[in-house]
């Protein structure tokens, strides 16, 4: 099992970057697949961006796609979140996300283990 600790948010102006950070422990962290989901107020949480143990093969929501870049560097055990061109329907608190042995970008909410969430706040 691992536990994932996110950093990295805050309180950014429209257009603005930031750039969010999932520390994990673990033994096994490089054949998991890393996931980015949020949750604005009041809403369900949606799918963000997700990479596969391989680190090669990447997904995106449409409504974050060419703005976000997710990476990951497996020897710092640590997955990345880059975001530009933030707009304000971008706040929400950010989770990071792990699966077990999933070599391929995963999608949907089927994830083993997840952090606490970071705040980021869009302004307009």
């Amino acid at each position: 099992q691992v536990q994932l600790v996110e950093s990295g948010g805050g309180l950014v102006q429209a257009g603005g970057s930031l750039r969010l950070s999932c520390a994990a422990s673990g033994r096994t962290f490089s054949t998991y697949g890393m996931g980015w989901f949020r949750q604005a107020p009041g809403k369900e949480r949606e799918f963000v961006a997700a990479v596969g143990w391989l680190g090669g093969s990447t997904d995106y929501a449409d409504s974050v796609k060419g703005r976000f870049t997710i990476s990951r560097d497996n020897a710092k055990k640590t997955v990345y979140l880059q975001m530009n061109s933030l707009k304000p329907e971008d706040t929400a608190v950010y989770y990071c996300a792990a699966v077990r042995s999933v070599a391929l970008p995963l999608r949907n909410g089927d994830y083993d283990y997840w952090g606490q969430g970071t705040q980021v706040t869009v302004s307009s």
